[in-house]
């Protein structure tokens, strides 16, 4: 059940910026979206996400079945300079008994960024690693921003520079239309694909899926990520806009 839920953020890690010529929808505020997770046709929690153009919050709880087996609660917090590259970010972290918080600090100056891991129970620094990245290099949640200022044919794809602190890589994307049903009603949409997985940023072999309203608002309704077993597959579906 914990890797079910520890799985969960990877599934908002498309990342897309505005290729040359094209001419997407300003992203403005992206607001506060509520979604359902589901996991072997079970609930096993819900995220809520709030984005704008300079920072971004998600929150994880478990629920149900996996809440009673190992209660997760978990908050990431993001800051940005435009056009969303990232400057800093904190996972607050309470899984089961553990309680521990994530730092990355990018340094735009020196191209680097700095990972912290700390457990706040014991005081104590469990881990840190540094990598080299680009001048402007993309967290999990920024690219939600950038995907929704996409304007790229299906079929098309792109590179993007991203990093989660220890690694950093060049993600490629695909995409093709497709109509989506979600507890918030049914869309038009496309469907994003990045290549995040499989040793390229995460070490865990897997696919991740974005669905993104195909009108001008440019919604995330649906996010998806696939996986090998004990996982399999875990699903986000948009259940409503504003506070939850």
């Amino acid at each position: 059940m914990r890797l079910v839920l520890n799985a969960v953020p990877l599934l908002t890690t498309a990342l897309w910026i505005l290729p040359a010529g094209a001419a997407g929808p300003s992203p403005g505020d992206l607001g506060k979206l509520n979604y359902e997770i589901e996991w072997r046709l079970i609930h096993a929690g819900d995220a809520a996400l709030d984005v704008n153009e300079r920072e971004g919050t998600l929150r994880l709880i478990s629920a149900g079945l996996v809440s009673a087996l190992f209660k997760v609660d978990d908050t990431y917090d993001v800051r940005y300079e435009q056009p969303f590259c990232a400057t800093g970010s904190q996972l607050d972290s309470k899984q089961g008994k553990a309680h521990r918080q994530t730092t990355v600090t990018y340094d735009r100056n020196q191209n680097r960024a700095m990972w912290v891991e700390r457990d706040l129970l014991k005081n104590e620094v469990l881990r840190t690693a540094q990598v080299d990245t680009p001048h402007c290099v993309h967290d999990v949640l920024g690219g939600i921003l950038t995907l929704r200022t996409l304007t790229i044919e299906p079929g098309q794809s792109m590179t993007v520079p991203m990093s989660d602190g220890r690694r950093a890589a060049q993600v490629k994307e695909a995409q093709e239309r497709e109509d989506v049903s979600t507890p918030a009603g049914t869309f038009k949409t496309i469907r994003y694909e990045a290549n995040l997985m499989n040793g390229v940023v995460y070490q865990r072999k897997g696919r991740v899926f974005v669905w993104v309203t195909d009108d001008a608002r440019r919604i995330p309704v649906q996010i998806r990520l696939r996986m090998a077993f004990p996982i399999g597959t875990v699903t986000l579906q948009l259940q409503k806009e504003g506070a939850k």
